[in-house]
């Protein structure tokens, strides 16, 4: 664990009147918590493995005891917010890709905080795009935003995640989606053999099924089947960093794979909102990407809608490059709701 801090400009720093805030941002396979001390001051970052703990909880309550809250000189902090990767449509969360469950009461009790909110971890994200300064994402190909109309997410990772802001006379709402779990539809006669090779293991193959880490080691399996090939034991990690490092001609195949999926995908959340504002791609697996991505047939497979391929190609597609901007989101929810209590 590491305590960092996200630095802002100094007039943004006065003391919250309730005192310091939690911020959580909690995936499938790390869990990352902060501290708000001012509006727009966020530090104390720490990063957690959710397979070190046994429950939300017992991760939450070991980052509060952790020596950079101790640092910081916080204590006593009585309000929270919660990003996690699940649909959160009542008290009980039980989560997709991971085992932990709980009840958002229970919780808040047991961290004794007068407000502990929990969202979905895309529909925080979505509430910091229009925050993400020009350095805090990198555009992939052509197309400029027109302002004033919906914005488009998605970011794939441990599992897929999908969502939108949509805009309105007092501001944006974002979408509450679970976009992740459409039925992947192929685009071309390889990916349709890699739908059939999905279809042995699982009787319906999602989009977040190939467009994840586990996704992208299915896609080189399945690959592997169709051209004859060996197919060694790889993690997602093994055969991203093969093909970046030009070691793997399947893997590299692989990450193409990958990438122009993720294009259609895409290109089907802007049609489907009407997102001409831009397509904001998150995660933990593109970013890492860098250039080979830039490179990939991501942009050409996003504007390849036939008669809507004028439209799209209008489209602006970026890639989020800031390290935490979940918590920029999670942080203005948070802020809204202690506002209307």
């Amino acid at each position: 664990m590491t305590a960092q801090s996200v630095q802002t400009p100094p007039s943004l720093s006065t003391v919250f009147p309730g005192g310091p805030r939690l911020l959580a941002d909690i995936g499938g396979t790390n869990a990352r918590f902060a501290l708000e001390t001012a509006p727009g001051k966020i530090e104390a970052i720490e990063v957690l493995a959710c397979a070190a703990y046994p429950t939300l909880a017992a991760a939450l309550v070991a980052y509060l005891a952790s020596l950079s809250v101790a640092q910081a000189g916080v204590t006593g902090i009585r309000n929270g917010a919660i990003a996690i990767a699940n649909p959160v449509t009542g008290d009980m969360v039980r989560m997709t890709n991971h085992h932990w469950a709980f009840s958002i009461e229970a919780l808040r009790r047991e961290v004794n905080f007068d407000t502990l909110v929990v969202v979905n971890d895309f529909t925080a994200l979505a509430s910091s795009l229009p925050q993400l300064s020009a350095t805090q994402k990198h555009q992939v190909g052509g197309g400029v935003g027109v302002p004033g109309t919906p914005l488009g997410l998605i970011g794939a990772g441990t599992g897929l995640g999908v969502s939108g802001l949509i805009p309105g006379k007092d501001g944006w709402t974002a979408l509450l989606s679970e976009g992740g779990h459409v039925t992947f539809s192929p685009a071309n006669p390889t990916e349709v053999a890699i739908l059939q090779f999905a279809w042995k293991e699982f009787d319906h193959v999602s989009a977040e099924r190939l467009m994840s880490g586990a996704g992208i080691e299915l896609i080189y399996r399945a690959l592997a089947d169709h051209n004859d090939l060996p197919a060694e034991k790889l993690s997602a990690a093994d055969i991203s960093r093969r093909a970046l490092a030009g070691e793997c001609s399947l893997c590299d195949d692989a990450i193409e794979a990958f990438c122009c999926m993720l294009g259609t995908i895409a290109g089907n959340i802007a049609v489907t909102l009407g997102a001409q504002g831009g397509i904001y791609i998150g995660g933990g697996i593109v970013p890492k990407l860098g250039e080979r991505f830039d490179r990939s047939g991501f942009r050409a497979r996003f504007e390849a809608k036939g008669r809507f391929n004028k439209y799209l190609s209008a489209v602006p597609t970026w890639v989020i490059t800031a390290e935490y901007p979940a918590f920029v989101g999670v942080s203005a929810i948070l802020s809204e709701r202690l506002a209307c209590a």
